[in-house]
This record gives structure tokens, C-alpha cells and sequence, in this order.
């Protein structure tokens, strides 16, 4: 389903790219007086892309203005909605799973996340921690974070989540390999008064 997505959304992107970028290009070459098709509404550079009758036939009625300013609002939205959607982080749904019979299976990848987070929750001087599988469904990486207690050490909470949580997951799935970003933040904690 996500490669459908991907591929619809690379087409999508690239039509409304040509359609800009040939409607542009021809008002460019209209306004630098090019030969032009005859169908085309501008001729020359001295040319207007809307005259004074086509600007003030609406002016008048009612409804003119707030139907353009809806519209306008509308399309502003669904532009800003595309693009968070292409700046987000896409969050991994399933992971691929050799199964050794040529077809494969798939795992949720919302079970492996909350497999490492739980296990890696588990880990001592880890007050709580967070996993994300991102990349493709056939190379998953993961990135985690862990907050740690104010008596942890980091390098053996890292150690632990490599060697226990990770090692776990990689095994299940049973993928070559598992590569991991962990961010380790340690928890506020009130100072200790010594006396």
C-alpha cells in the first residue's frame, strides 16, 4: 500500500511540475513576444493576462468573492496538508520476513516497536524508552530512545539494548542486519541534599 502511495504521489507531483512549468514557460515565451499557438489566450508582451471586463464581470454579484476566497482557502490548505505529509517521517508499517519458501511474510511493524520498547523499557537504569522502525519494508532501521535514571550508565545501556533488545528483533525477523540511531537523554531529577 505505501508503494502505491509513493508511486501516485511521485506522479501527482510530477504532473502538477509539467503543468507549471508549461504554462509558465508559455507565458514567458507569449511575453517576450515568441510565436505562440493561436488557441493560446496571450499574444505578446503587451498583452494582459485578464482585461478589465474579464477583472469586474463578478464584481457586482454576492456571491463572487466569498466563493473565490473559500476556494482560495481551500486550495491553500490542501497545498500545506502535501506538504507536511512530504516532510513527515514515514513510520514503517511491516517488515519483510524471509520465511525461507520463496513467497515471504510480513510482520506488523507496530509489534516490533512495541517489542523493543517494551524490552529495552527492561533494560536496568532505563526509565522508559521509545522505538521507531523507519526505511524500507526489506531494510528496516531503527530509531530509539531511551530515557535513562539518574544512576545509569549510558554505555551499558546502550550495550544492553544492542545486545538484548536489538539482537532480539533482528533475530525474530529474521534480518541480516538491523541497523539503530539511539538517543539516550538522561531523566530531571531533583538534586540530593548531602548533610
Amino acid at each position: 500500500m505505501n508503494q502505491v502511495l509513493r508511486t501516485v504521489n511521485r506522479l501527482l507531483l510530477g504532473l502538477v511540475g509539467l503543468v507549471l512549468a508549461v504554462v509558465g514557460g508559455a507565458v514567458l515565451a507569449a511575453g517576450f513576444g515568441a510565436a505562440v499557438p493561436s488557441w493560446w489566450p496571450w499574444y505578446g508582451p503587451r498583452d494582459v493576462l485578464l482585461s478589465d471586463a474579464d477583472r469586474n464581470r463578478w464584481r457586482d454579484e454576492g456571491w463572487w468573492w466569498p466563493v473565490v476566497i473559500a476556494a482560495l482557502a481551500v486550495l491553500v490548505v490542501v497545498a500545506l496538508w502535501w506538504l507536511f505529509t512530504q516532510l513527515r517521517r514515514r513510520r514503517l508499517s511491516e517488515v519483510l520476513v524471509d520465511s525461507g519458501d520463496g513467497e515471504g511474510a510480513v510482520l506488523r511493524g507496530r509489534a516490533v516497536e512495541d517489542a523493543l520498547t517494551e524490552e529495552a523499557g527492561r533494560i536496568d537504569g532505563v526509565d522508559r524508552a521509545q522505538a521507531v522502525l523507519t526505511g524500507r519494508r526489506e531494510a528496516p532501521r531503527v530509531r530509539a530512545r531511551m530515557m535513562l535514571e539518574p544512576h545509569a550508565a549510558p554505555g551499558s545501556a546502550l550495550r544492553g539494548f544492542a545486545d538484548e533488545a536489538l539482537a532480539h528483533a533482528r533475530n525474530s525477523a529474521g534480518l541480516d542486519a538491523l541497523p539503530a540511531e539511539v538517543r539516550l537523554k538522561a531523566v530531571k531529577h531533583r538534586a540530593e541534599r548531602v548533610s
